[in-house]
């Protein structure tokens, strides 16, 4: 395979996973939309997703941490 080939399939296959990346979003957008539409909170449902991708003791350190922060403050 030529460097010209070569480069060319790769330009096709980045063009390509670009329109399949916008499909996707195009996907989560509608779905928050319709999560809205049924009275559930966007922003919490995103914090839901955020913290269900981390490992689960950072969870519980930075939930630990969060709670000191708000009780230094004054937070309740």
């Amino acid at each position: 395979m030529t460097n010209k080939e070569e480069l060319l399939q790769i330009i096709t296959k980045l063009e390509k996973l670009e329109e399949e990346k916008e499909a996707v979003s195009q996907v989560i957008t509608d779905t928050l939309a319709e999560a809205k539409i049924k009275g559930y909170d966007i922003k919490i449902l995103k914090q839901v997703l955020k913290l269900r991708k981390m490992d689960n003791d950072e969870r519980l350190r930075q939930e630990e941490e969060l709670e000191t922060y708000k009780a230094t403050i004054g937070m309740k």
